[in-house]
């Protein structure tokens, strides 16, 4: 059994890109902050979502999501979410449109019309402008509908605020959130277009992979062994402590001579991972270590889904794509912080590409 309870450190083929145009190597690609009771993630377009949650002790969980892409004069998106906890009968209650109104520092902001099917709903720019001024000092931000009463934390507000300004380079400029001054957004970074990954053809299966897959070859799986081994042997326990006959591997062919194999490496309490490796389809193999923490691959794409906790409130999930040569990996991003929404509340990523077949 895999002594950790979060997933391992995932090991990456060719994690980096290519500096898209109009970028220079000075110049952020991606960020990942978060304090207190507020998080943001800037990928590699240079947008900013800077999610806010309630605090610890609040009854009800409640989130919003501003959104900023790059550039000069770009708006601020603003969404809100709530959830009503572990309280279904609750929830059967509600009207099938529930109107929440708005409150920051008791004054009036109008209401928010949220769907009882989503409890998810987009914020006017009236009232994303009311947050942003209330965002960087202590406020008491509320939605509320009868007795029901979701309070959004200010903790943290100011300093992930700053942080987009910063990675967007527009502290000091008419156009920043956290430190406003009176230079224009001249000088600004520009959004990057999102890569393009061309999927590569997949060879179609053989039968000799499926023997493959029922009995490996010791040959093969030792080379799978020292794939992993020293500092990484602890992100394929499995595999090293596992006997050759009780190895089950699954076998997807790439092309005409090159496989991919996988095997379980570890499991943790409330997570598991498998290995990914591009192996020779015949000796020597020469396997090469995609991740460790695989949960699952379908057409050339493998994916890596790891709760944060226990109850799923929280994910983190990453995506490697072939591209006829090699894995590149295609997605990182995770649901924001662990505040009481089954599933995560959003997408927040930090490495974002366009696949094309």
């Amino acid at each position: 059994m895999h002594n950790k309870t979060t997933p391992p450190r995932t090991l990456l083929l060719l994690a980096g890109l290519t500096l898209a145009a109009g970028a220079s190597a000075a110049d952020p690609v991606e960020l990942s902050f978060s304090h207190h009771d507020w998080e943001l993630a800037c990928d590699n377009t240079r947008t900013c979502r800077a999610a806010g949650y309630q605090s610890d002790d609040a009854e009800l969980p409640v989130s919003v999501l501003l959104t900023r892409k790059a550039g000069a004069g770009e708006a601020v998106a603003g969404q809100l979410q709530i959830d009503l906890g572990q309280d279904e009968m609750r929830l059967k209650k509600l009207p099938a449109q529930l109107s929440l109104a708005m409150t920051v520092n008791g004054q009036g902001q109008g209401t928010v019309v949220v769907p009882k099917d989503k409890l998810r709903a987009d914020l006017s720019s009236a009232q994303v402008s009311a947050l942003l001024a209330s965002l960087t000092r202590k406020s008491r931000i509320e939605w509320s509908a009868g007795e029901l009463r979701w309070t959004l934390s200010d903790q943290g507000a100011a300093a992930v605020l700053l942080k987009m300004d910063d990675f967007q380079k527009r502290v000091g400029t008419q156009g920043a959130l956290a430190r406003k001054g009176a230079a224009t957004e001249e000088r600004v970074l520009p959004p990057l277009p999102v890569p393009v990954l061309k999927l590569g053809a997949l060879a179609k299966a053989r039968p000799e992979d499926a023997r493959l897959a029922r009995k490996p070859p010791v040959e093969l799986l030792n080379a799978l062994r020292d794939s992993v081994d020293g500092e990484q042997q602890e992100e394929c326990s499995l595999l090293i402590e596992t006997r050759d006959a009780e190895v089950a591997l699954a076998v997807h062919r790439l092309t005409g001579s090159k496989l991919l194999v996988s095997t379980p490496c570890w499991m943790a309490a409330y997570n598991r991972g498998d290995g990914m490796w591009i192996v020779n389809d015949k000796p020597p193999y020469q396997p090469v270590l995609v991740t460790a923490a695989a949960t699952d691959y379908a057409a050339g794409v493998i994916s890596s889904a790891q709760k944060g906790r226990g109850i799923g409130d929280c994910w983190g999930h990453e995506e490697w794509a072939w591209d006829g040569r090699r894995f590149v990996q295609t997605r990182l991003s995770s649901t924001g912080l662990c505040k009481g929404f089954g599933g995560g509340a959003w997408e927040l990523p930090t490495l974002v590409m366009e696949l094309r077949r």
